[in-house]
């Protein structure tokens, strides 16, 4: 295993390939925030679709247009489909409840992360 790789951690629910990054196949999402997401799926009781897990900072569009790659970059986000308001509720209660620290909050999709800084939540308009 190379150095400062981490080992996979055994998902009970997604496969690593869901976090790839969509625009260059990279994929450097952190064990920790994967047991995570995983904890949180099975708090929720429903299936999850991701629609963003890890973004290549220097190949995604979305990072390299950035001051400062963000979370999905360094591979402890992922944005979660949503259909309805209930969904959301749940996700973001739960999310909150298992020490998620960012949560954005959008008509179809839930972003998560596990940043170290001072917790937030956001909508988007």
């Amino acid at each position: 295993m190379p150095k400062g790789k981490a080992k996979t951690p055994a998902l009970k629910y997604f496969k690593l390939s869901e976090f790839d990054c969509s625009v260059s196949g990279e994929n450097d999402m952190k064990p920790d925030f994967l047991l995570m997401l995983d904890a949180l799926r099975d708090e929720c009781g429903f299936s999850f679709t991701i629609t963003s897990g890890y973004r290549s900072p220097t190949k995604h569009p979305i990072e390299t247009a950035k001051a400062k790659p963000g979370t999905h970059a360094q591979g402890i986000a992922a944005d979660i489909a949503t259909t309805d308001a209930h969904e959301r509720f749940v996700i973001v209660s739960n999310a909150i409840k298992l020490g998620f620290q960012g949560i954005g909050v959008a008509r179809s999709f839930i972003h998560v992360d596990s940043r170290t800084s001072k917790p937030r939540v956001w909508s988007y308009s």
